[in-house]
């Protein structure tokens, strides 16, 4: 799964419609510049293949008084907003997901009820378990080193890794079933989405063509 058509797609949701640069300046806000391939050549790239593909409507905006180009505003489609709450759902229950659809997916689990995302998460852990439990049937993590040499220090890394991403995901369900957060249907939602004219803090020096338009 790509992360950046995940963060894309929830971005563009959460504002209802937006530009590039938008879109943008919420994902190094969020900090997905650091932990995601959210470059502002892979978010432009994200936004027009999927509208391309329909999930997102393209909409031309007039040029300012001040001239330049035309800018493009984007919002999601029906079946852009299908797509979306899929990969939240696959990236919630597939523990063995890279860090960036993980991180994403946690993002946004608040779009989907609450019942249904711990169930997720329930299945998550079970799902790593059943995977521990297949590995481990013929190695032990504690007897890897000698075993294996070195290489089996890899296999410690793994499983240690499961083991605590289980851990973690017991407490978060935990956190959820004593009622934190606001999940969909509750109420007004979490929106971590910066206005026009709000400072973005964690903002990149670099610049990107589509960013003037």
């Amino acid at each position: 799964m790509s992360a950046i058509r995940l963060l894309v797609l929830g971005a563009v949701r959460q504002h209802g419609r937006a530009h590039g640069y938008q879109v943008r300046n919420d994902l190094e806000y969020w900090g997905a510049h650091e932990w995601s391939n959210a470059k502002p050549g892979s978010i432009y790239h994200a936004l027009k293949q999927m509208a391309k593909q329909g999930l997102l409507h393209a909409h031309e905006i007039a040029p300012s008084t001040a001239g330049g180009p035309p800018r493009t505003e984007y919002e999601i489609t029906e079946k852009g907003t299908e797509e979306y709450l899929r990969l939240v759902r696959e990236a919630l229950v597939s523990y063995d997901q890279k860090m960036d659809v993980k991180s994403a997916a946690i993002g946004f689990m608040v779009d989907l009820p609450r019942s249904e995302t711990v169930e997720l998460l329930k299945e998550r852990i079970r799902r790593s378990e059943e995977w521990r439990a297949a590995v481990t049937e013929h190695y032990i993590p504690e007897e890897g080193p000698g075993q294996l040499g070195h290489i089996g220090e890899i296999m410690n890394l793994w499983v240690h890794t499961a083991d605590a991403e289980a851990e973690w995901t017991q407490g978060l369900i935990g956190r959820i079933e004593g009622g934190a957060y606001t999940f969909a249907g509750e109420g007004e939602p979490f929106v971590a989405v910066l206005t026009d004219d709000e400072e973005n803090p964690y903002a990149t020096e670099e610049r990107h063509p589509e960013d003037l338009h």
